[in-house]
């Protein structure tokens, strides 16, 4: 695998989590019309915080890991840089298209006016875009959840264990889409116990996106969470809510993930215990997929929902200490029934 890293140094918890710092770029020189439409190459653009992150852009990784492992594909990686502008990712994009990388994935909304801009010079060339679906064309994938979905049944799950009747959501950016994950969360808290007071905090706005890729911003606004009496946190905050996890971890309190199932992410081993559950989304497959439909000649296009009902988010069960909490299980598995069979309509809003 080929990976294109021109990322600022961000500061990191453990060396685990450390990434490689370097620069390079394709200096491909193909015209913006004609292109390789071959699906032997496959490129993924990441998110701020880039691959190390525990979660959004490493279940990216994941996907196209799989891709290589099981399709035979060659992939490319090509990281983001602090404080870039819409142009860098647009020279980025141009780059892995003109370099016959087909699929283009776009690991986030923030790619969506780069994508605009590239995808009609590469028509043979399916762009994919995970978590927006303002863009759209012939040749453009929006890959989409319903997190708020999977943040009602952390919602309810945090209320059934809590013991102080607090708990904290950090979000990253206060953007539209991280309030989904607020709105869910705090419905589904407050269906299960409306007395459970919910403390959410936003550690950065736009156009400041930093608060997706400094973990000291997620630690420090945990510590105030904890101060004030939470005992459980949800964090949806991309590499930030590593710091998050790490001081709600060293308090002996509950901590909740997101994007991947970060029990199992080594980088946060020696937090595991903490980390009751994790609001997953199947990034991993919805990248597969995307390669795979290419590969396969029907490559997908449009808006790709994925929800409850196709196991597209859910509730990671990787923790035997939540397994074993048999009467919060059963509150969440009754939820989850109930928001397929339309019985809860989850708000995407606050």
């Amino acid at each position: 695998m080929r990976r294109i890293t021109r990322i600022a140094t961000v500061g990191v918890m453990s060396a685990a989590l450390a990434l490689s710092v370097s620069a390079c770029g394709d200096s491909s020189s193909d015209s913006g019309t004609s292109s390789d439409s071959k699906a032997d190459k496959t490129a993924i653009a990441y998110d701020i915080g880039g691959r190390g992150d525990q979660s959004f852009n490493d279940a990216a990784y994941a996907g196209l890991a799989k891709a290589e492992k099981d399709l035979g594909v060659k992939g490319t990686e090509a990281e983001p840089s602090e404080g870039e502008s819409d142009a860098d990712k647009v020279q980025r994009l141009t780059s892995l298209a003109r370099a016959g990388n087909n699929p283009v994935i776009g690991v986030g909304f923030a790619y969506a006016p780069a994508i605009k801009k590239v995808a009609p010079k590469f028509p043979k060339i399916t762009f994919g875009i995970i978590d927006d679906s303002s863009v759209t064309g012939d040749n453009i994938a929006n890959i989409v959840f319903n997190e708020e979905q999977g943040s009602y049944l952390a919602g309810v799950a945090a209320a059934k264990v809590t013991k102080t009747k607090k708990v904290g959501f950090i979000g990253g950016v206060e953007t539209p889409l991280i309030k989904k994950f607020e709105a869910g969360f705090i419905q589904g808290v407050k269906d299960t116990d409306a007395s459970v007071n919910v403390l959410p905090q936003y550690l950065t706005q736009p156009p400041d996106f930093s608060g997706f890729s400094k973990p000291d911003l997620g630690k420090a606004a945990a510590q105030g969470q904890l101060d004030k009496g939470a005992d459980v946190v949800y964090s949806a905050a991309g590499l930030a809510g590593s710091g998050a996890i790490e001081a709600v971890s060293k308090a002996g309190k509950w901590n909740i993930g997101v994007d991947s199932d970060q029990y199992k992410q080594e980088g946060l081993a020696a937090y595991k215990a903490s980390i009751l559950t994790s609001v997953t989304k199947d990034v991993e497959d919805s990248v597969f997929n995307l390669i795979k439909s290419v590969q396969d000649g029907k490559p997908q296009s449009g808006e790709i929902r994925y929800g409850l009902d196709k196991d597209g988010v859910g509730l990671a069960m990787s923790n035997p200490a939540f397994t074993k909490m048999t009467e919060v299980i059963a509150a969440v598995d009754k939820a989850k029934k109930e928001i397929i069979d339309g019985t809860i309509t989850v708000k995407t809003t606050p």
